[in-house]
């Protein structure tokens, strides 16, 4: 595909506030990937994680407008992916920050029994709406517990808790499958 713009981002921002389709369609030909990702990261379901997507999406070119130039503009965007995810799990799911597993006693593995083999984005897809929330607004969009606390209207205090239970769950489930793996493999 021909590049329009040239390299300039400025210059695809420019043409993206003046609501040119063939800006909008780059952008997201760009973006598209990245961004389901980053949907995917906090929905399980494929579908629902594509459909918030595409609101993201219609969301940013409609209020393009809004985008002071503080910060990147994939950022900014990403924020928004991010915020209709959240958006999507208040509005259609209970969300309870309680803790839903009994704490259990965690197997030892000796580290050269260890098979690296496993995929990301099950072990997100395990985790309640509740953990997954936590830990994808720390770990991977940088929030801080305070700002957490603030988007999800919890205290800090649940914040960490519930990062502190992520983690706990994710590596229960890790060293679940690494045994299943291990007992294939013997």
């Amino acid at each position: 595909m021909k590049l329009l713009f040239g390299n300039k981002k400025d210059d695809l921002l420019s043409r993206l506030k003046k609501q040119d389709p063939a800006a909008q369609k780059i952008f997201y030909d760009q973006n598209v990937k990245k961004f389901l990702s980053v949907s995917r990261s906090y929905i399980s379901d494929l579908y629902q994680a594509e459909d918030c997507l595409i609101k993201a999406f219609c969301k940013i070119f409609k209020s393009i407008e809004s985008f002071r130039g503080e910060g990147s503009f994939e950022g900014w965007a990403r924020r928004i992916v991010v915020n209709e995810c959240l958006n999507f799990i208040k509005s259609h799911k209970t969300v309870f920050y309680l803790d839903d597993i009994n704490q259990s006693y965690l197997e030892e593995i000796h580290e050269e029994d260890v098979i690296f083999d496993f995929n990301a984005q099950e072990l997100l897809d395990q985790l309640p709406d509740s953990y997954r929330m936590v830990f994808n607004l720390y770990v991977l969009e940088d929030y801080s517990h305070q700002e957490i606390a603030d988007t999800l209207q919890i205290s800090t205090a649940v914040s960490k808790t519930q990062l502190f239970r992520a983690k706990e769950k994710m590596r229960k489930i890790y060293f679940q499958q690494q045994k299943a793996l291990r007992n294939e493999h013997y």
